[in-house]
């Protein structure tokens, strides 16, 4: 996916959170629930939930719906790769 500098921008910005970055690091290894996230971090719920919505707007991240869970997984290659590139140093 070729991105603009506004998207490049955006994606940065919302990358731009330690939170928001342990829970994309956690979900590139497994994508969980709210529940199992807020377990990880030990943060309130609606704490991880106020990151979550903002990397689903970022487009970084993508939910599905599992019975009454909603899962969520990392959709962005781009993200993923730095992430991943950031371990390996």
């Amino acid at each position: 996916m070729k991105r603009n500098f506004d998207q490049l921008a955006e994606c940065m910005k919302a990358l731009g959170h330690p939170i928001r970055l342990q829970i994309v690091e956690g979900l590139i290894k497994d994508e969980c629930n709210v529940s199992e996230i807020q377990h990880k971090l030990k943060l309130p719920q609606s704490t991880i939930s106020q990151h979550l919505r903002i990397l689903k707007n970022a487009d970084i991240i993508t939910n599905r719906r599992e019975g009454n869970k909603v899962c969520y997984k990392v959709l962005d290659h781009w993200v993923k790769e730095i992430i991943k590139e950031s371990q390996n140093e």
